[in-house]
């Protein structure tokens, strides 16, 4: 019939052929001969009551909004890669709402932008009302404008504070229960629980904004549910601590760590709690076995005193008895290990590979390595280390895939320090410049013999050494958005992960074979990862080992090469499968080859 001639002359699919012209307006035509043109009016007028000649651009704009019989066949088709027509929106966008009160206008951006107005001013309104007030307004708004989230236009990256919403309603609802109360101990597993996710929610918020209009209105609700909440949890541990003793051992009567061969230590600075279990997601999404601890982080929470405390070594490490940086010192020798060489040589005369980069040392040992550093970001990001957090525990997933494929058992990794993050700042607290000899954001080496009224804590490194702490979740510092240092559940209760591989797991997604070459009947094969513990083999089923066709398994290389020899040269042109092993034999990657053909 007519239709389905008319479709040949204009490409086959005429949804697709009406949404490119309305993305690509006169070039659309000028890339058609006048037959094509012609097939696509016609089918147009025929399919859609619409002809593009006479109607034009915007009408079908409107048509595609309203989505009226097959026009609801052309939305969908739009909502299913909207970004391959960047046009449409801002054509809509010319034509007018439905009048009518109930009249579903969900297909106007327009409509979309007005809810987004909404939801800012109703944000911005939280910071000046209670707590409690603030919280039921957010899980009102959630009501109202979850749906926002599921159209197209959130798609397109233009509802930010709906998507944004989400989150802010996890803190709402967290945030209900009071963390000020209970046990250390009860205080400790609430946390571990449930707590964490309220600083998790604040991160996803803020990642989920861009302008600096939405991030106020974020930053508004933010202030209003979640610093109350912060708060009253430090200044509870706090007393709990006062009346009792802080949960982390100090380094006197610290044990050593247990290790064995096959493991390697990898050290992330800053990996908060809350973060450290988004990494846990990541690493079981990768089929890793991971198993997670918490424990308390040396005081003070700064880097220079919790680092060391978390090495294989730290029964080699002391304080001297003046120290305003909490900074430790080789204890045979007295040197500081500021800047980090001589730990780096402490942990290697006891044994330690010290691994840089992308280095996968010998498996059969022990190692220490470091990647991502979350705390370092913090500081010169603030409150915008959440949009950069996804790539650098990307970053920590890949390097563990590279440990483990490189023969590693046990990774292991490890951390000093959380942190407090607030977006518009933590709330000051003054202390007299006369008293302390180093302010930190969260703590302060108080002058010996100086007389203050700060609550005093023994340092990690020598008990004899008191040091201040803030209050709360206050700092010694204005406009700090991130910091640590002090006594909360955010800075010092830190988790460790123990990642192995699942027992005859698939590892293919972290090594896979980049390329084969033959010369005669030698196979010579290249990873995309260290091969280090791994082997490769060549045969003609690639689960049975007695099919082997080569001389031997042979073991790659660090760079991620080996090579093997086929015993028989009448397989010449034959089908076989090369296949990586892993150091128990479980096959971890394979891939079809002709024998002896170059490729």
């Amino acid at each position: 019939d007519r239709d389905f001639f008319n479709n040949l002359l204009s490409g086959g699919d005429p949804i697709r052929e009406l949404l490119q012209w309305l993305n690509q307006g006169e070039a659309f035509r000028a890339a058609r001969t006048e037959n094509q043109w012609r097939g696509f009016v016609e089918i147009c007028k025929s399919q859609l009551n619409f002809d593009p000649e006479n109607d034009g651009p915007i009408k079908a704009a409107g048509l595609l909004a309203y989505r009226k019989a097959n026009w609801d066949k052309v939305w969908g088709r739009f909502c299913e890669a909207p970004t391959r027509y960047t046009v449409v929106p801002s054509l809509i966008r010319k034509t007018q709402l439905p009048p009518g009160l109930f009249d579903d206008k969900s297909s106007w951006p327009q409509w979309n932008e007005a809810e987004e107005r909404n939801l800012r001013q109703l944000m911005l309104k939280t910071a000046q009302v209670p707590a409690h007030e603030a919280r039921q307004q957010i899980l009102d708004a959630e009501e109202q404008h979850a749906r926002r989230r599921e159209l197209v236009w959130a798609e397109l990256g233009e509802s930010p504070l709906a998507v944004a919403l989400k989150s802010l309603t996890t803190l709402a609802e967290v945030t209900k229960q009071t963390a000020a109360s209970g046990t250390l101990e009860e205080l400790s597993a609430a946390y571990q629980t449930k707590g964490w996710t309220a600083d998790a929610a604040v991160l996803e918020a803020l990642s989920a904004v861009q302008s600096q209009e939405d991030l106020a209105a974020v930053r508004a609700v933010i202030q209003s549910l979640y610093l109350p909440w912060l708060d009253d949890s430090a200044r509870h541990l706090q007393k709990l601590v006062a009346a009792t003793t802080y949960p982390g051992r100090p380094a006197a009567s610290s044990a050593s760590l247990s290790t064995e061969a096959g493991d390697v230590f990898l050290f992330v600075d800053g990996l908060r709690f809350d973060v450290a279990r988004s990494l846990d997601g990541l690493l079981r999404q990768q089929g890793y076995a991971v198993e997670v601890s918490a424990h308390w982080a040396a005081l003070p929470s700064v880097t220079a005193t919790a680092k060391p405390a978390v090495t294989p070594v730290r029964h080699l490490i002391r304080g001297q008895d003046v120290n305003a940086d909490f900074e430790p010192s080789v204890a045979a020798t007295g040197q500081s290990l500021k800047g980090g060489y001589q730990l780096k040589k402490l942990l290697t005369d006891s044994g330690w590979q010290v691994l840089e980069h992308q280095d996968t040392g010998d498996p059969r040992g022990t190692a220490w390595t470091e990647v991502g550093d979350i705390d370092h970001e913090g500081h010169v990001r603030g409150s915008q280390l959440s949009r950069n957090l996804d790539g650098i525990l990307r970053n920590i997933r890949d390097r563990v895939s590279q440990l483990l494929a490189a023969g590693w058992k046990n990774v292991r990794i490890i951390t000093d320090h959380g942190w407090l993050l607030l977006p518009g700042g933590l709330p000051k607290t003054e202390l007299p410049a006369a008293l302390s000899d180093n302010t930190w954001g969260r703590c302060a080496a108080i002058k010996p013999g100086a007389a203050c009224n700060e609550s005093l804590y023994p340092w990690y490194w020598n008990a004899d050494l008191n040091f201040a702490l803030a209050p709360g979740v206050s700092c010694y510092r204005a406009g700090v958005e991130y910091t640590h240092g002090g006594l909360s559940l955010q800075e010092c209760l830190v988790a460790f992960l123990h990642v192995t591989t699942q027992a005859g797991g698939f590892r293919a997604s972290s090594t896979q074979i980049q390329s084969v070459s033959w010369k005669g009947l030698r196979c010579k094969v290249t990873l995309s990862t260290s091969g280090q513990g791994l082997l490769l083999d060549i045969r003609t089923h690639p689960a049975n080992s007695a099919t082997s066709v080569t001389t031997g398994e042979k073991p790659f290389k660090g760079d991620g090469s080996a090579s093997v020899v086929i015993e028989d040269d009448s397989l010449m042109e034959h089908e076989a499968t090369i296949v990586i092993l892993d150091p128990n034999g479980q096959l971890i990657a394979q891939k079809t080859t002709m024998i002896g053909r170059e490729s």
